[in-house]
């Protein structure tokens, strides 16, 4: 469904660039994007459970089960994975990703925890599993 909303967005609308601020800490990897009012955002496909803090806006969020929720900061949810979401920003808004890394290279930690494609998500989950059915982690 956000495949199919993203491909109208890019056809009929102009881009809007969204600059993040990167934040390191020990075994922590934050990301954040400030939404512009107006704005329609499609998500990346998360390999793992993330946490994600909205500090500051107003956002309307399509979820995994298709549904509309309209949710407002504070605002803290951890995405399971594989999601993958799609929301219109009300108002400016402060979105915040966090992951579990000692990595600093945010190439490398984005390669690790983001799935490029559905597909590409299909094929971690089927390597995973046979790992852990080996007994490889």
């Amino acid at each position: 469904m956000v495949d199919a909303l993203e491909a109208g967005i890019r056809a009929e609308l102009a881009p809007v660039y969204i600059p993040n601020v990167d934040y390191f800490s020990k075994g922590v990897y934050a990301r954040e994007i400030t939404i512009p009012a107006g704005t329609v955002i499609t998500g990346k496909i998360h390999k793992y459970a993330n946490l994600n803090i909205m500090s500051q806006g107003d956002l309307s969020v399509l979820m995994e089960d298709g549904t509309v929720h309209r949710v407002q900061a504070p605002f803290t949810i951890v995405s399971p994975p594989g999601t993958r979401r799609a929301a219109y920003a009300h108002t400016e808004t402060v979105w915040t990703t966090i992951h579990g890394t000692d990595k600093t290279d945010v190439d490398a930690i984005e390669a690790e925890f983001i799935a490029q494609t559905p597909g590409d998500y299909t094929l971690f989950l089927e390597t995973a599993k046979d790992l852990l059915c080996h007994g490889q982690q």
